[in-house]
């Protein structure tokens, strides 16, 4: 049997991937993320499937229901919201089923912070204005962040930063980045991503608080920090200039390569 960590997106139930929806399909236990999960993908897990709400679960109570299921020689299509490569609390799960001798897999996801760039409708790099995107969180009472990483810190690279699991904590956010970004950042929050009652909103870096408190924004949500999301006046990419298409006609890629 196998444990398929599987990254379930944003939220949109079409947010998945073919393959991650043929391992649903396939696998006679399912373990999912409670509300982040929608219910339309629970949907795909076979008839008389084990399928178990991990909400109210801790790590214990997880691990015994993949143990047992490895015990019974069933594939696990273990669900988490967004992707696996970033605040998915996977690492620990993992380190589990290795000690247990318990074979697993991973299915990317469409991350959240991917999905919320679509809904601001814009790309989070920009030539000659922001390459740097850093994915972060706050913290006061959660676990602390490593040493250098204090959001201090990676402001003063001046990069957009992109905060999750931060909104309650938006106030201490704001105090932290104005002396770096100035008052007059652009800013944005983005919550529900993908879904239905996705809501997005852009504002100031100093009237950050103040939008996420008055839209009632509490969870499932991610801060934007940085000059990228007013960008006006930059340079086209290279790689579509004049001189880089004339580089590739003089020296094409192999066929290979191409995909052809």
């Amino acid at each position: 049997m196998t444990v398929h960590f599987i990254g379930a997106g944003p939220g949109a139930a079409d947010l998945i991937t073919v393959r991650a929806l043929r391992l649903i399909e396939s696998s006679p236990v399912c373990l999912y993320a409670g509300a982040l999960v929608p219910p339309e993908v629970i949907d795909h897990c076979p008839v008389g499937a084990r399928i178990v709400d991990t909400a109210d679960m801790d790590l214990d109570a997880i691990t015994a229901e993949l143990l047992t299921a490895h015990e019974r020689g069933e594939d696990v299509a273990r669900l988490q919201s967004g992707d696996l490569s970033v605040f998915s609390a996977v690492s620990e799960q993992i380190r589990r089923l290795e000690q247990a001798g318990v074979p697993y897999s991973l299915t990317p996801g469409v991350p959240a912070f991917a999905a919320a760039a679509a809904a601001l409708g814009q790309e989070l790099t920009v030539p000659t204005v922001g390459q740097t995107v850093i994915l972060t969180r706050a913290s006061r009472n959660a676990t602390a962040m490593p040493a250098g990483e204090e959001l201090d810190a990676l402001a003063r690279t001046g990069a957009l930063l992109v905060l999750h699991l931060a909104t309650n904590l938006v106030e201490l956010v704001v105090d932290t980045l104005l002396p770096h970004y100035g008052p007059d950042c652009p800013a944005a929050v983005v919550a529900m991503a993908s879904r239905e009652d996705e809501v997005v909103a852009r504002c100031r870096l100093a009237d950050l608080a103040t939008t996420v408190r008055d839209r009632g924004i509490r969870r499932t949500a991610l801060l934007f920090v940085g000059r990228v999301l007013e960008a006006g006046d930059f340079e086209d990419s290279h790689l579509y200039s004049t001189a880089c298409a004339a580089a590739r006609r003089d020296d094409p890629l192999p066929p290979a390569l191409l995909g052809s």
